[in-house]
C-alpha cells in the first residue's frame, strides 16, 4: 500500500473499527506510544540480557549446584564447564517454558485486541504483573536465605509472558498512534528510548555502586550501603526496572491513543478471536506472504536473539571480561542502540521495510563474523597479533577494543531490524487485523527461541570451541534471509 494513503480513505473489515491515527513521531500520541518502550524496556535488558541472568544463572544456579555435590573429585576446568553447563540450561529451561505458554496464548490475545474493548486497562494489569514480579528480583540471593530457586524461576517466567503479552498489547496501538507514513519513525523512537533509558540506568549503576566497590571511585564506596559482597549490585537491577517501569508508564496512559472499543464485551471478544486465529491458520495461503514473512522472522529472530544474548556470555568467558567490562559493555551497545532506533525508521522510510530488514541482517552476520575473528592473542584470524594498548581499569589490549567497537554495529543493525520487523508487519497485515497478526508475530518471536542455544551448546560441546559454536548462529541468520527475500511486499486485503 502506497505511504500517501491517509486514514479518512482507509477502509476496514465489517468486524473492527481500528483506523490510522493523525501526527507523528513528535506529536502527543505518537511520542506517548514510544515513552513506553522508554519504561518497559530496561526489564529486558538489565534483567533478561546483561545484569541479572547472569548472575541467576552463575550465582543461584551455581550455589545449587556446589551444594548438590556433583563437582565432587572434578578436576576445576571440570567443574568450571559444569556450572556454566548448569547455568546455560537454567535460563533455557525459562526462556523455553515462558516461551512455549506466550506461543501458544499471545496469538489468541492478539486476536482478541481486535475485537474487544478498551486495551489501557488490560495492558495496566500486564505492567502490573511485571512490575511485582521485576521488585521481587531483589530477594533472588544464593544459597538458603533468599527465595528457593524454583520461585526465583516461576517469577522469571511470569514476568517473560506478560512482557510478551504486553508488547503484543502496545503493538496493537501502533497503528492509531500516528499518520500510516509516520508509524516507522514512531516505532523506531520507541526503541530507541528504550535503549536510551537502559543505559542511563546502567550508567547509575557503574557509577554509583559498580565503581565505588571496585576502585573506590567516583565515591568512597556504593551509595546507600549497598554491600557488592551479597551481589546486591546485580539484585537491584529488579527494582530499579519495577520503579522505571510504574513511573515512566504514566505518560503513556494519559496520552496514548487506546484504538479499542468502549464497552466492548472482552468475553465475546477472546471467543471471537479464537476461532479468528483458528480461520487465520486454516486461510493461510490466502497470507501467504505474511505467513512466509512470519517463518522468516522467526528464524533470523532466533538467530538474533542468541546472538545477543549469548554474545555477552561468550566475549566475558572467551576475553576474560568482568562485571565492570560487561556492565561498560552494555551502555555502550545501549547508547548505539538508541541510534538504531533513529536509523531503523529513516531506513524503513527511505527503502521499505524489506530491504532495511535485508541490509540489516546482512551486516549482522558480518558483524558476528568480525567478532569470531578476535581472540586474546591475534585479531582478524591471526592477520594481526593482539597489543596493549594503555594501562587503564578495562579495555587495556587491541582486542579488547576492537570487539568493544564492534557492539555498535551489532546494536544499530539489531534494533534497526526490530524497527523494520513490525513496520513489515503493520505494512503486510489485512486492515482491522493488526492485533491479530501481531500474536501470530510473538510466535515467530518465541516458539523457537531454544533453537539458536541449542546449536551454540551443540557445536560448542562437538568441537570443543566457543567460536564454532559461535558461529553456528550464522546458519539461521542466512536460512531466515534466503525467506525473507521471496515475501512480496504487496498489501494483504
Amino acid at each position: 500500500m502506497n505511504n500517501t494513503v491517509t486514514a479518512d480513505v482507509l477502509t476496514e473489515s465489517a468486524d473492527h473499527s481500528s483506523h490510522y491515527g493523525t501526527g507523528g513521531a513528535m506529536g502527543k500520541t505518537g511520542f506517548a506510544w514510544a515513552l513506553f518502550e522508554w519504561a518497559r524496556n530496561p526489564y529486558y535488558i538489565l534483567v533478561v540480557i546483561y545484569i541479572f541472568a547472569p548472575y541467576f544463572a552463575r550465582e543461584i544456579i551455581g550455589a545449587d549446584v556446589r551444594a548438590s555435590g556433583i563437582l565432587e573429585g572434578l578436576s576445576p576446568e571440570e567443574a568450571q564447564q559444569t556450572l556454566n553447563a548448569k547455568g546455560q540450561s537454567a535460563i533455557a529451561a525459562v526462556t523455553k517454558g515462558a516461551g512455549l505458554v506466550a506461543a501458544f496464548t499471545a496469538p489468541f490475545l492478539g486476536a482478541a485486541l481486535d475485537r474487544g474493548g478498551l486495551r489501557k486497562p488490560l495492558l495496566a494489569i500486564f505492567l502490573g504483573i511485571i512490575t511485582v514480579m521485576s521488585w521481587l528480583l531483589w530477594y533472588a540471593i544464593p544459597g538458603e536465605s533468599g527465595m528457593s530457586t524454583t520461585t526465583l524461576t516461576i517469577v522469571l517466567m511470569v514476568a517473560y509472558v506478560c512482557y510478551t503479552y504486553s508488547e503484543v498489547t502496545h503493538n496493537s496501538m501502533l497503528a492509531v498512534s500516528g499518520a500510516q507514513k509516520s508509524l516507522p519513525a514512531i516505532s523506531g523512537l520507541g526503541l530507541a528510548l528504550g535503549n536510551l533509558s537502559a543505559a542511563l540506568l546502567m550508567l547509575g549503576l557503574v557509577l554509583m555502586f559498580t565503581l565505588p566497590a571496585m576502585n573506590q571511585w567516583p565515591f568512597a564506596e556504593p551509595l546507600f550501603g549497598l554491600d557488592a559482597s551479597k551481589f546486591e549490585i546485580q539484585r537491584l537491577a529488579g527494582p530499579i526496572c519495577a520503579v522505571c517501569l510504574a513511573v515512566f508508564s504514566i505518560p503513556f496512559f494519559l496520552y496514548a491513543q487506546d484504538g479499542g472499543t468502549k464497552g466492548a464485551s472482552w468475553f465475546n471478544a477472546f471467543k471471537d478471536g479464537a476461532k479468528g486465529v483458528a480461520a487465520t491458520i486454516r486461510e493461510a495461503a490466502h497470507y501467504r506472504q505474511m505467513m512466509k514473512y512470519l517463518i522468516a522472522r522467526m528464524l533470523y529472530a532466533d538467530a538474533m536473539a542468541a546472538f545477543l544474548a549469548l554474545g555477552a556470555v561468550y566475549v566475558s568467558l572467551f576475553l576474560g571480561w568482568g562485571i565492570l567490562e560487561m556492565t561498560v559493555y552494555a551502555v555502550f551497545g545501549s547508547i548505539w542502540a538508541f541510534g538504531g532506533g533513529i536509523f531503523g525508521g529513516w531506513l524503513d522510510t527511505k527503502l521499505g521495510p524489506k530491504v532495511a530488514l535485508i541490509i540489516e541482517i546482512v551486516v549482522m552476520v558480518a558483524s558476528l563474523i568480525w567478532q569470531l575473528s578476535i581472540t586474546r592473542e591475534t585479531l582478524f584470524f591471526g592477520l594481526v597479533d593482539n597489543v596493549i594498548i594503555w594501562d587503564g581499569i578495562i579495555f587495556k589490549s587491541l582486542s579488547d577494543l576492537v570487539y568493544l567497537g564492534t557492539i555498535s554495529i551489532v546494536a544499530v543493525t539489531a534494533t534497526a531490524s526490530i524497527s523494520s520487523s513490525r513496520s513489515m508487519l503493520v505494512h503486510l497485515a489485512p486492515p482491522g487485523r493488526s492485533g491479530e497478526f501481531f500474536g501470530l508475530y510473538a510466535i515467530a518471536g518465541t516458539v523457537t527461541v531454544w533453537i539458536g542455544p541449542m546449536l551454540v551448546e551443540f557445536f560448542t560441546n562437538t568441537f570443543n570451541s566457543q567460536r564454532i559454536g559461535m558461529a553456528s548462529i550464522a546458519a539461521l541468520f542466512v536460512i531466515g534471509l534466503a525467506v525473507l527475500t521471496t515475501v512480496k511486499m504487496e498489501k494483504a486485503h
